[in-house]
């Protein structure tokens, strides 16, 4: 049989097993009693028993037996429900709980833009921090004639040099608030490149008659031919440096490299008094406002309100041009060309009617640097702003944030921005002849239409090349 069963047989053997086979009978073995032993008396009848009488008990619930207690459930660790935000909560972190992108950021600047220019002027950054290196060469004795002819203008009177002040201001409530900042201190190559680059970016800013604010952010949607040639040679001077940064890591690969470190950063983005920090720095930074006549000094209080406004969306944007710039021959990112496109296009749409209305000054951010001050500005600076890692806006809003490199790149501006008009500009100036150095206001050439058309036209081709170089890759390094 399968499976280990044992066979049975197919019919019983009825053989009669014999007695010594058979087992004992329990009831056979026991002895029977003795003859002599009495019949057991009859027992008499028991009387019958009383029935149970019912008993007269009151009727009662029914008692429930408990149910057995049922092990307890096994219960998971206890996790905080989130809060219902409330109102200001939910604009806080609407507002500094991550970066903005980079478009909205322009866009804002250009409307900022805009309504300086109704007041007075539009926005501009090397000229008030030129101003801050005047005030202070006029303190220790050293002579600013050539630079102002007419004088230094005291910080507090000049409206870009205050605007300089409260972008920073505004620039660090913004980092404290989002728990941002910390006092970054880069190894000493890179601070000694934060100064060098603050340095050549002065020079530059002189020589061209403005920066990538005046001369670009502000120049294009001012229809200034300068501009358009300031622009073409920042790019220049963006590939040199590019190539340089690329040829210094192969070759001295330590330069830049070494100890760095931080301080005074938030512990936890929990945890951290720097909202309240910041609160307090920008409530300083709107209280200079206060400093100033409601009546004669409208313009230095708009400048002042709206400066800090400006460095809080520089800081929150990421604003750069440096990285608009110099990513174009490095990773061909288009992203941030792209941002700054749409904010120039606002700044001349806005531009544009106030100078057709007569509101503001057609001329006004248009400078006398066609042809050759443009272009040979612009190579200098653009090489000086990505070696210091910020432009002069940039290098502002991220010393705000507690860069070091960029505390040391503000330092070589305010030195050298007086320094090269003082002693460069003048002699650079007399070297060129009259058609080296023209005012070019596109209007004044193609009629307002004509001009924007071109102005329109030449942003079209940046974009679809930074888009072709993105996608292709053909100028980028990395």
């Amino acid at each position: 049989m399968e499976n280990g069963e044992k066979e049975m047989p197919e019919t019983l053997d009825t053989t009669p097993v014999p007695d010594t086979q058979l087992p004992a009978d329990p009831i056979q073995d026991v002895p029977p009693p003795p003859e002599d032993v009495p019949e057991p008396a009859e027992q008499m009848p028991l009387p019958d028993e009383p029935e149970a009488m019912p008993l007269d008990i009151p009727d009662q619930e029914p008692e429930v037996q408990p149910e057995p207690a049922s092990e307890p459930e096994p219960t998971a660790d206890p996790v905080d429900e989130p809060k219902e935000e409330g109102l200001f909560d939910e604009l806080y972190n609407t507002l500094f709980s991550k970066s903005w992108p980079m478009w909205v950021g322009c866009i804002l600047l250009s409307v900022f833009s805009i309504t300086l220019f109704l007041i007075a002027s539009p926005w501009g950054s090397s000229g008030g921090i030129l101003n801050w290196g005047q005030n202070l060469f006029e303190m220790i004795g050293i002579d600013q004639s050539n630079s102002a002819p007419n004088g230094v203008t005291q910080l507090l009177d000049n409206r870009y040099a205050m605007l300089s002040i409260v972008m920073l201001i505004g620039a660090m409530g913004s980092a404290l608030m989002a728990k941002e900042f910390a006092i970054r201190v880069a190894p000493k190559g890179e601070l000694v490149k934060g100064f060098i680059g603050g340095s050549i970016m002065g020079i530059g800013a002189i020589i061209g008659m403005g920066c990538t604010i005046g001369n670009l952010y502000s120049g294009l949607p001012a229809l200034s031919g300068g501009a358009l040639v300031f622009v073409l040679g920042l790019f220049v001077g963006v590939f040199i440096a590019v190539k340089y940064i690329l040829w210094e890591m192969e070759k001295f690969p330590n330069m830049s490299m070494g100890k760095s470190c931080t301080f005074l950063g938030a512990n936890t983005k929990r945890t951290s008094l720097q909202p309240l920090a910041g609160i307090i720095v920008l409530a300083i930074g709107g209280s200079l406002a206060f400093l100033y006549n409601a009546t004669s000094d409208m313009v230095l209080i708009g400048f002042i309100l709206i400066g800090l406004m400006i460095g809080v969306v520089l800081q929150r944007s990421r604003f750069c041009v440096v990285r608009t710039m110099r990513e174009t021959f490095l990773t061909g990112d288009s992203t941030p060309t792209a941002g700054l496109i749409a904010g120039i296009l606002v700044g001349l749409l806005g531009f544009t009617v106030i100078k057709i209305m007569g509101i503001g000054s057609e001329t006004s951010m248009v400078a006398s640097n066609f042809w050759v001050p443009s272009i040979i500005g612009g190579i200098i600076f653009g090489f000086g702003m990505t070696i210091a890692g910020g432009c002069t806006v940039g290098s502002t809003w991220r010393a705000g944030e507690g860069h070091v490199k960029l505390w040391l790149s503000l330092v070589g501006l305010v030195m050298f921005l007086p320094l090269t008009a003082e002693y460069i500009k003048p002699a650079f100036m007399d070297m060129l002849t009259d058609d080296m150095k023209q005012k070019i206001f596109l209007p004044d050439y193609f009629d307002y239409g004509g001009g924007i058309c071109l102005m329109i036209l030449i942003l079209l081709v940046w974009y679809l090349f930074a888009k072709w170089n993105d996608r292709t890759g053909k100028l980028t390094a990395l």
